[in-house]
């Protein structure tokens, strides 16, 4: 695991954030939506993932009740698709079961906002994501399917928690 805990106000990622392109107000402290949220840094400061969970009937998007990686960002030597099955075994950790979808997790991807490539959000694909649509804005959707859902794994740093 090459993820610990971290928090929407963490100095250390907000460098990141505010290179991702998706990223509304640079600089502002707080990089993540309120909300249910989940954030992840490697402990080198050089990638961060960010996962929500918006209420089903708040959802602009067909995929509603999903979990969604808003942010993921990796300036380091970790490959992206490793750290990406990673953050979902994370997430799981953070919230459990997924949520009862095909696609209990999904990403959105603005081609126009990306490097050109013949495969928008090829190191999802090479994480076992696919592409399972577009938003009616155009953003290419990718999901990890249910099958391919990952056993939960905890953070470096994480503690179980008491009951």
């Amino acid at each position: 695991m090459n993820w610990t805990l971290s928090h929407r106000f963490d100095r250390r990622a907000l460098p990141l954030a505010d290179r991702h392109y998706n990223r509304r107000k640079p600089g502002t402290p707080q990089f993540a939506a309120p909300g249910r949220t989940f954030v992840l840094l490697t402990p080198a400061a050089d990638a961060v993932w960010v996962s929500s969970w918006p209420y089903a009937d708040m959802a602009w998007h067909e995929w509603a009740g999903a979990w969604v990686n808003t942010i993921f960002r990796n300036e380091g030597a970790v490959l992206s698709s490793v750290l990406i099955a990673e953050a979902v075994q994370a997430t799981r950790w953070r919230w459990g079961q997924p949520p009862p979808l095909a696609y209990p997790i999904v990403t959105f991807i603005n081609v126009k906002r990306v490097r050109p490539k013949r495969h928008p959000g090829y190191c999802y694909l090479m994480a076992g994501w696919e592409q399972i649509g577009m938003t009616k804005k155009g953003l290419h959707v990718l999901g990890l399917a249910a099958a391919k859902m990952p056993f939960p794994q905890a953070p470096v740093d994480a503690q179980l928690q008491l009951a």
